[in-house]
């Protein structure tokens, strides 16, 4: 079982730096979020359907609706400044700096707010990850791109605490079927006037990012949070070596890929305490 769970989590940590590395290619990365990301929930919507109605029609209550529209109105704010991030910097920067940011946050909320105590180790892995940010951090010419990218994480840390909460309410994939719901609602302004060329372009984006998604969760279905977490960051790693060796995003291309493997290693850290 563990070694399908491993598998499992590396997939889906080579699906979510997949619909990236398409996201920053794209001409209009906010456009064709606004369009995948709707195109995504009809996908999950059948396999949704049908447990629904196998699990005799559970429902959620009104406090899971509203977690969930607040969890999407914050995922709105993720995809606005991931897509700004990414047209003003490289995608090797960029998305060690969003995934290294959260789970730093995570830490010092749970320190400051909750007055959580971290293990010697965890706190070594704090330490790494910041180091990997600052490893990571866009270069000069590409600096406006660090602030989104920061913003990034902070909103994927936001999200992440929301979603923690509203899976207690009820079915965890009711609730998630609910945030995708309501994050494709908040993005259809955005959405407005897509043609079939842009449909065809954000058609892979939805679908790798439910599939990332799914695959997650049949992971932690097999494993601990703990295995699963460190093993879905070894994505950064991919989208370092690509930006730099496919991309041609070579200025500090030694640092990028160092910075991307110390958020590896800080979220291993992590959740090692």
């Amino acid at each position: 079982m563990t070694a399908l769970a491993v598998a499992l989590a590396f997939g889906s940590a080579l699906l979510h730096a997949a619909w990236n590395l398409r996201l920053k290619t794209s001409a209009d990365p906010l456009r064709v979020a606004a369009v995948a990301v709707p195109l995504g929930t009809v996908l999950l919507t059948v396999p949704a359907g049908v447990a629904w109605l196998a699990l005799g029609r559970p429902g959620l209550p009104w406090q899971g609706w509203a977690l969930a529209a607040v969890s999407g109105l914050v995922e709105l704010g993720y995809w606005h400044f991931l897509s700004r991030a990414y047209r003003r910097g490289d995608v090797s920067s960029v998305y060690p700096v969003a995934r290294g940011t959260a789970p730093v946050l995570a830490a010092l909320v749970g320190l400051v707010v909750l007055r959580e105590r971290l293990a010697p180790v965890q706190l070594v892995g704090v330490a790494v990850l910041v180091a990997g940010i600052w490893l990571a951090r866009p270069p000069v010419g590409s600096r406006r791109a660090l602030v989104p990218a920061l913003l990034t994480g902070v909103l994927i840390a936001t999200y992440t605490t929301l979603d923690r909460l509203g899976v207690r309410l009820g079915p965890f994939w009711l609730y998630t079927w609910a945030v995708f719901v309501t994050t494709s609602l908040w993005l259809l302004p955005w959405a407005r006037g897509a043609d079939r060329a842009l449909a065809t372009q954000a058609a892979p984006v939805g679908v790798l990012t439910v599939a990332a998604y799914g695959l997650t969760l049949a992971a932690l279905s097999l494993a601990p949070l703990a295995l699963v977490a460190p093993l879905r960051e070894s994505g950064v790693i991919v989208v370092a070596l690509w930006g730099v060796w496919r991309l041609g995003e070579r200025e500090r291309a030694g640092l990028k890929v160092a910075g991307a493997a110390a958020v590896l290693a800080g979220a291993a850290l992590l959740a090692a305490g």
